[in-house]
């Protein structure tokens, strides 16, 4: 038994699909399917079940592939202990983003991340916040950068921005031209959200709910940008993040206007597990991603 092949059996069991794990793991069909064939008659145990249409895991396929994950999540941390001694900003590091800050906060900070820290090869993904969690607990990714939430206690956090959401409305409604507007003003409005799921819908509905604002059932978006071109089309109003607006977008169809007294907003952090010996480098990626966003959520 070796490594690699406690690899195949995980991206298998991430796949469900022999070709797609192998690809995944850049090896052969045959190569990967041999090798887990190996492996259960070293282990004298059936792992999975093939067939034609699917790939099945037997209990102790499930249990056996829950374990290969912690030996290669506590790998991992070997050598991330390791480069702490020698370079904390150098080598991959996997970071998880919520959909509803990956694609505006990425373009403000690559470039710099890349410039001060060349040697630190970024790999990124984005997933909903349950999900992301889930990685981060078994050691899949090594941090997250999304909006803090309550039950988030059992992970490490470092604040790097507080974002104001802003009322997005038609730019030919009658606010369209308003420097601001009241919370309370939207009382007995109702705006479109986003699908369940997105940690943005929650926080949004928390401030609406609280100021007796409604949510448009008619309509629920999965992306900001379904929800912008909603807005612009007429079919309503939305809260948006304020790093999700292109100030040089002025053909949008849409109005932004600042929402007071209060103002809705959310906490963006960075998370990572506890006791994380990557956290030098969690810190100085925090410091960054602080001086490249404050001027522009502010």
């Amino acid at each position: 038994m070796n490594l690699r092949d406690l690899e195949y059996l995980v991206a298998l069991s991430q796949e469900r699909h022999f070709r797609k794990a192998a690809e995944k793991c850049f090896v052969s069909q045959p190569t990967l399917s041999g090798q887990l064939r190996k492996l259960e008659e070293e282990l004298g145990v059936i792992l999975i079940e093939r067939t034609s249409r699917s790939v099945l895991f037997t209990p102790a396929g499930d249990a056996i592939t829950a374990q290969a994950k912690r030996i290669l999540a506590e790998t991992k941390e070997l050598t991330d202990i390791a480069r702490t001694f020698t370079d904390p900003m150098s080598g991959e590091l996997h970071i998880g983003l919520i959909p509803t800050v990956g694609p505006y906060l990425l373009p403000y900070i690559i470039p710099a991340l890349k410039q001060h820290f060349p040697e630190l090869q970024l790999y990124l993904y984005e997933a909903q916040t349950h999900t992301l969690l889930k990685q981060l607990a078994d050691g899949e990714l090594d941090c997250l950068i999304l909006a803090q939430l309550d039950n988030m206690e059992n992970f490490g956090s470092l604040a790097l921005y507080h974002e104001p959401m802003l009322l997005a409305v038609p730019h030919d409604h009658a606010w369209a031209n308003r420097r601001q507007v009241a919370l309370s003003e939207l009382t007995g409005e109702k705006l479109l959200m986003l699908e369940d799921g997105h940690c943005l819908r929650d926080q949004a509905l928390g401030f609406c709910f609280a100021a007796g604002i409604g949510e448009d059932q008619h309509f629920k978006a999965t992306s900001l940008e379904t929800l912008r071109n909603m807005v612009a089309a007429g079919s309503g109003l939305t809260l948006m993040p304020k790093l999700a607006i292109n100030p040089l977008l002025t053909d949008s169809g849409v109005s932004y206007i600042p929402v007071v007294d209060p103002e809705p907003s959310r906490a963006i952090s960075l998370l990572h597990r506890n006791h994380s010996v990557r956290r030098p480098c969690f810190n100085e990626m925090a410091k960054l991603i602080k001086t490249s966003v404050d001027i522009v959520v502010k």
